[in-house]
C-alpha cells in the first residue's frame, strides 16, 4: 500500500492543498492520502492559529467525500510541538503490512528540511514528495540548497532521486493556484468574501464559530 502523508497547520485548509494533494495522489498511484493538521508548528508562530480541534473540523469537512482522502489527529493529540519525524515513527509503529510512505512537502518547506529535527533519520524512514509548479523549477532550486542532493546524498535516477536507503525524492508538479491561508485570514479579518478559495462547508465553519 502507498500512503502520503500531508501535514500542515492547515489554517485553514484551502482548494490550494487539496488540489496539490490530488495530482500528487494521482501522479505518485498513492492509495491514501492522510491530511495531519499540526498541534503546535514548530517552524511557525502560534498568532493568528485557531485551536486545534477547530483546523482538525476543518480537514474533516474539506476531505470527506474523496475516498483517497483521510484525516489523522495524531499530531493534535501528541503534547507538545509536533515534528514530522515522530509522525513518520507513528506511521510506521502502528500501520499494519509494509506500506511505502510517502511525505507530501511544499517547495518552501523543503528547502527548509536540513534545519528540522532528526532530518537525516526522515529522508532514510520515507519517501519524499515536493509539489511544485513546475519540476524543473523545483530540481534547480533544489541543487542550490545543500537540503536537497548533496547534503542528504539523493543520486539522480531517471525522473526522481533515490537515497542510499533506498527511499526516493520526486518533484511533481502540480497546478498553481495563488491561494493561501495567510491571505484567506487577512480577507476575513477585513470582511471581505472568501468564497471559491475553500470549501463551502470550511467557509460556514469559520462563520458559524467566529474563526479569524
Amino acid at each position: 500500500m502507498r500512503i502520503g502523508l500531508f501535514g500542515g497547520s492547515f489554517n485553514p485548509i484551502h482548494f490550494g492543498h487539496l488540489r496539490a494533494a490530488e495530482e500528487v495522489c494521482e501522479a505518485l498511484t498513492l492509495d491514501l492520502i492522510y491530511f495531519i493538521p499540526a498541534g503546535v508548528p514548530p517552524h511557525k508562530s502560534g498568532d493568528g492559529l485557531a485551536p486545534p480541534d477547530h483546523r482538525l473540523h476543518m480537514v474533516q469537512l474539506a476531505t470527506r467525500g474523496n475516498r483517497h482522502f483521510t484525516l489523522s489527529d495524531v499530531e493534535i493529540r501528541r503534547e507538545g510541538r509536533s515534528f514530522t519525524v515522530d509522525t513518520v515513527r507513528n506511521f510506521h509503529a502502528r500501520t499494519r503490512g509494509r506500506p511505502e510512505f510517502f511525505l507530501l512537502l511544499g517547495m518552501d518547506q523543503f528547502l527548509e528540511l536540513e534545519t528540522w529535527k532528526q532530518c537525516d533519520e526522515l529522508v532514510r524512514s520515507c519517501n519524499i514528495a515536493v509539489h511544485t509548479r513546475d519540476p524543473a523549477e523545483g530540481e534547480n532550486r533544489a541543487r542550490v540548497s545543500l537540503a536537497a542532493l548533496s547534503r542528504f546524498g539523493y543520486v539522480k535516477d531517471d525522473d526522481h532521486y533515490v537515497h542510499s536507503s533506498g527511499h526516493t525524492l520526486s518533484f511533481v508538479a502540480t497546478t498553481f493556484l495563488p491561494i493561501s491561508a495567510t491571505m484567506i485570514r487577512a480577507k476575513l479579518a477585513e470582511r471581505r468574501s472568501v468564497r471559491y478559495l475553500l470549501p463551502a462547508d470550511v467557509e460556514d465553519y469559520i462563520a458559524r464559530h467566529g474563526l479569524y
